[in-house]
């Protein structure tokens, strides 16, 4: 079993196409496995309209790749259906074009001119013109979880002690405690993004990728085979050890 992963992209384009440069590279030397992209695509980055078509062209393409929703791509997603629309992970003061959120990014890489900083049903009804819908029905069809013999990859975890198959979305693309803290063997390797480190880190029943591309940090790609887990870097694999917590 070869698995490839990529954290968090969150709009940058540029290191998108860096880390499949990588994993073309080891794929090269390895041969070719499935890659998967861990969620949040949009929002805070420049280009998150070019990374959902560049993501669209690949999987149209025939290329290997599992796209995996996050909870702001489920925002991106759910803002486009209503003016009104809130997720339900999201706490109820703020919303998807809030500057925490980095919304306006995302429709600013649409064309969608000054989206922080105009009249909300203005922005909202351009953003209906900026959007292609064919955009819209490929985030609202990702999938929120990929298994994958003794490897689960789900945006920002799983809810312990819960049957996969018995999950809900919304832990799946929002939940940090208790999973983040939970010590326990969930029956499988957990790989996930979500929650911001510096770099991806191995704690023994879960591997965090999200190494903090939406806030100027790295995107960061992995590798999960028969010998283990591995950084993928410009100078090649770096093994990732379990560590505590």
């Amino acid at each position: 079993m070869t698995l490839y992963a990529i954290g968090d992209i969150h709009g940058h384009l540029d290191q998108l196409k860096q880390q499949h440069d990588r994993i073309a590279a080891d794929q090269a030397r390895h041969g070719a496995a499935t890659v998967v992209h861990i969620g949040d695509l949009v929002d805070r980055g420049p280009d998150s309209r070019g990374v959902i078509d560049y993501l669209m062209a690949g999987q149209q393409s025939g290329a290997d790749w599992v796209v995996l929703k996050g909870n702001h791509d489920r925002m991106f997603a759910l803002y486009l259906t209503a003016l009104d629309a809130h997720d339900d992970g999201l706490r109820r003061d703020l919303s998807w074009l809030h500057p925490r959120l980095g919304g306006a990014a995302t429709l600013a890489s649409y064309g969608v001119q000054n989206p922080g900083d105009r009249p909300l049903e203005p922005v909202f009804q351009d953003a209906l013109a900026a959007v292609p819908q064919a955009h819209r029905d490929w985030l609202a069809a990702l999938p929120t979880a990929h298994h994958s013999g003794d490897v689960i990859f789900a945006h920002a975890g799983i809810r312990p002690g819960i049957p996969l198959a018995e999950q809900v979305e919304t832990d799946l693309v929002w939940i940090r405690e208790p999973f983040l803290s939970d010590p326990r063997d969930h029956g499988a390797l957990i790989v996930h993004g979500h929650t911001a480190i510096d770099a991806p880190t191995h704690y023994g029943n879960r591997l965090n990728l999200d190494s903090g591309a939406a806030y100027g940090g790295p995107l960061s790609a992995v590798v999960i085979d028969e010998d283990g887990v591995f950084h993928l870097t410009d100078k090649g694999r770096i093994r990732l050890s379990p560590q505590a917590d």
